[in-house]
């Protein structure tokens, strides 16, 4: 793999990667938003969905660690969830003075009604890049995903 630290070429293309992540992000963010209902963000539906696809039973502060947002803002988040009955808070039996946040059964199915909600704009978008594109895209996103993750862990930012 070439040294992008003194390739400009490598560094512009890295940049403008992630500059058409943080575009596609905001646009597909916009188009969720409006299929979810009113008062109802993605980072809300985006709680739901790290307790399907990670793990459910997590407390609020490791929540905030993998959203990388502060324990209050998780906290609040979570709070709205509760609110709506898509989430229990129950204690954590490892350490009395904090909580684990366990989906309900409702908060399931509003992930899966969500999910439905969105499959026109999916379908419509899939039209974008044949299947094989859509899995090399994939597979590209998912290296690049896992390389960052494992950075944020770094003393000074660097996987490598």
């Amino acid at each position: 793999m070439p040294d992008s630290e003194h390739d400009p070429d490598a560094l512009r293309r890295v940049f403008a990667i992630f500059n058409e992540v943080g575009i596609v992000a905001q646009l597909s963010r916009a188009l969720f938003e409006a299929r979810l209902p009113p008062g109802v963000l993605v980072p809300h539906f985006s709680i739901l969905n790290h307790l399907v696809r990670v793990a459910d039973g997590q407390t609020p502060l490791t929540l905030a660690r993998a959203f990388q947002v502060p324990k209050t803002t998780m906290s609040h988040m979570v709070a709205t969830v509760e609110k709506r009955g898509w989430v229990e808070l129950r204690p954590n039996a490892a350490d009395g003075r904090s909580k684990r946040v366990w989906l309900t059964p409702a908060g399931r199915a509003f992930r899966e009604d969500a999910i439905a909600a969105l499959t026109p704009d999916l379908a419509t978008a899939a039209t974008a890049l044949d299947p094989a594109a859509q899995d090399q895209l994939l597979a590209h996103l998912e290296t690049l995903r896992r390389f960052l993750d494992a950075a944020r862990d770094q003393p000074n930012g660097s996987a490598g």
